[in-house]
């Protein structure tokens, strides 16, 4: 009997950028008491899902995600994959969001409603990125073939993938964002690379 691969995609915790609304990108920014705590509980909340290893972006918040629970499991590594980084947001990364709303609005707006398609100066390209996004995810599906594997990486790669295992446009526009410490599951499929599975977003409403 062959074991499905299964893959659960989540948004790495949260960090002092995420709650004060600067752009991160790849600024290699830390988690903060919250974030640790998010990693904490999920910990807990996967832990019957039998995770063989844990992937993970080498950006801290992502990083520091995945060694809480990987630790906490008794799992090595955690695996790191350059691919999963967030997108480079060029010139505007470090940028206040409340600064980039006056300085350039018409960005503001596109970024507040994650449009794949927005234009960053000196960054990724929405086609560089998600080639590199489901790159990475396909490579780790294939080396985790028939086993459950926890992938942490960043909120607009989840966009990406997402777009990506419902047959969506890469620029089509999402009703909903994955919060910190969110994420799906996936398997690979033969219509499609990837393909979602139930329950596509799972939230927690739990006090941190």
């Amino acid at each position: 009997m062959t074991i499905a691969t299964r893959l659960c995609v989540i948004r790495h915790g949260e960090t002092d950028w995420n709650a004060t609304g600067i752009l991160q990108g790849w600024t290699d920014v830390p988690l903060n008491d919250k974030g640790c705590a998010q990693a904490r509980a999920l910990v807990d909340e996967l832990a019957c899902a039998g995770f063989a290893e844990v992937c993970t972006s080498p950006l801290r918040r992502c990083l520091e995600t995945a060694r809480i629970i990987a630790d906490a499991w008794g799992l090595e590594g955690p695996l790191v994959y350059e691919g999963l980084k967030e997108r480079h947001f060029g010139t505007y990364q470090g940028m206040a969001k409340a600064e980039l709303a006056i300085l350039h609005p018409d960005l503001y707006e596109e970024i507040v409603r994650r449009n794949p398609a927005s234009h960053f100066d000196a960054g990724e390209s929405m086609d560089q990125f998600a080639d590199r996004i489901l790159g990475a995810l396909h490579e780790i599906a294939r080396h985790g073939a028939g086993r459950s594997t926890l992938v942490i990486t960043h909120g607009w790669a989840i966009d990406v993938i997402t777009r990506a295992a419902r047959g969506l446009p890469r620029t089509a526009l999402l009703g909903t964002k994955p919060k910190n410490g969110e994420g799906l599951w996936l398997t690979p499929g033969t219509a499609r690379p990837l393909v979602e599975t139930s329950p596509p977003v799972f939230s927690r409403s739990l006090a941190w």
